[in-house]
């Protein structure tokens, strides 16, 4: 039983289904950052819900791309450090229209409250990052 832990939880793998696995634990963490920025930034400071939810992202994605090298995916295809994260935050920022455009749909034209919308997002953008991710930068 503590090998199967063991390898769930803490050895370098490049098991597709381990690291989907390790990435949910990672994008709840990264969900929790962006969710709990998006409520406090709109509803705490009255920022407009779009540009809260730009900004909860983004604050998403730092915590996202740090947990995932560090424990999510052990290859790296890119040696640079540097054009890595960049690549990552260019995915990110994909991510982010898919994520405005979609808050945006739900709210606006199905009628459901920002935060359902979010959930909703997530959920979509949560598959679209972790498939890209791991096909251009973690082979």
């Amino acid at each position: 039983m503590i090998n199967r832990a063991e390898q769930l939880l803490i050895k370098k793998t490049n098991n597709i289904f381990i690291q989907l696995f390790r990435y949910t634990f990672v994008g709840g963490i990264a969900f929790l950052f962006d969710f709990g920025s998006l409520y406090l930034l709109t509803e705490k400071l009255h920022v407009y819900y779009l540009i809260s939810a730009a900004g909860a992202f983004l604050a998403g994605l730092l915590v996202n791309y740090y947990l995932s090298i560090v424990w999510v995916f052990e290859n790296r295809s890119n040696k640079s450090k540097q054009m890595e994260f960049i690549i990552f935050a260019l995915i990110g920022i994909i991510a982010l229209g898919f994520n405005e455009f979609f808050i945006w749909f739900f709210t606006e034209k199905i009628r459901i409250y920002y935060l359902y919308s979010k959930l909703i997002s997530t959920i979509i953008v949560y598959l679209w990052n972790f498939f890209i991710r791991k096909l251009v930068l973690f082979r």
